[in-house]
């Protein structure tokens, strides 16, 4: 007989296309998950792996069993989901992924919220970047994702949570020079940009807002974390886009200086996202009322210094 636990380790199996990290998303050794895709095989009557050396193979059936499997996989996953509604909004495991440019800012009041307002909630946290969160959310593994809109993928939900929008940050000593710059986008193009690498968002969104075409020939880093960033622009090595969200746990106001955007500030729309055929949906709805409950403190209620304050005076203050 077909087991849910045979279709759950030929999926992971299909997904990766190797024994090992499909073992390792499974938690089980790499000798169990064979046995069981060997056993599917046997049930089934076909070959679904070409076995052999490098990456695993499906066959023609296999590749159509693993469709099936993904399907069948993600109905078992809304009938619990129906079931748990039954309980009660928020109670229970719930899977949230965030993107690496919200998650640290945000999850420590979101916690902290969500465990007075919703005591039977166990919210289980993924970092990571919006593809992956992206893959894992269709694929059934979060229930829901905080990341920056427009999604733009099919069967994908979403409810805006926030605007987050971006101040300059300039080396302190540097403060001045921009002060009643006409164009701050124009300033911005003659600077080193420092960005994240390839796969962030927030790095795609720098480079639009200021349209940089020709930021790959003046770009001297492209870091892991925002938190390298601030320390390269601190020690005058450049400049950086940042959200608001990440001003004050990311920013020394004695080193590095944060100028607004005087008019039309650019600016990230930050959502929730989850399936659309998600049964979870009024628990999403609920997380989202969460969620911005537990928004961090604007720049404008952050405290500054003398020269901090003065400059946002000058530009009309952080709002």
């Amino acid at each position: 007989m077909i087991t849910l636990r045979q279709l759950r380790y030929f999926e992971a199996l299909a997904r990766t296309r190797h024994f090992r990290q499909a073992a390792q998303q499974c938690a089980v050794t790499q000798p169990a998950l064979s046995m069981q895709v060997r056993e599917l095989e046997r049930e089934l009557g076909v070959e679904l792996v070409e076995r052999g050396i490098g990456p695993v193979s499906l066959t023609p059936t296999g590749q159509e069993i693993a469709r099936r499997a993904e399907e069948i996989l993600m109905q078992v996953r809304e009938l619990a989901e129906q079931a748990h509604l039954r309980r009660g909004p928020l109670m229970g495991p719930f899977r949230l992924g965030l993107i690496p440019s919200v998650a640290p800012y945000l999850l420590p009041r979101l916690l902290s919220l969500a465990e007075q307002a919703h005591p039977s909630l166990d919210l289980q946290i993924r970092e990571t970047q919006t593809a992956t969160l992206l893959e894992e959310l269709t694929r059934g593994d979060l229930d829901a994702a905080v990341l920056a809109l427009p999604v733009g993928q099919a069967g994908i939900e979403s409810e805006k949570l926030i605007e987050d929008r971006f101040l300059i940050a300039v080396e302190a000593r540097a403060e001045e020079n921009w002060t009643n710059y006409p164009d701050l986008r124009l300033r911005i193009q003659e600077e080193r940009l420092l960005l994240l690498e390839e796969g962030h968002c927030l790095r795609e969104q720098a480079l639009h807002y200021c349209q940089l075409a020709r930021v790959q020939a003046r770009q001297a880093l492209a870091a892991t974390s925002l938190t390298t960033i601030i320390q390269m622009v601190a020690a005058g090595r450049g400049i950086t886009l940042l959200p608001e969200i990440c001003a004050e746990a990311e920013v020394d106001r004695r080193r590095v200086a944060l100028i607004p955007f005087s008019d039309d500030a650019p600016s990230r729309t930050i959502g929730l996202a989850w399936r659309r055929t998600s049964a979870r949906r009024p628990d999403c709805c609920a997380l989202a009322t969460l969620i911005r409950q537990s928004w961090p403190v604007r720049t404008n209620d952050v405290r500054q210094g003398e020269s901090g304050k003065a400059q946002s005076e000058k530009h009309g203050g952080f709002r």
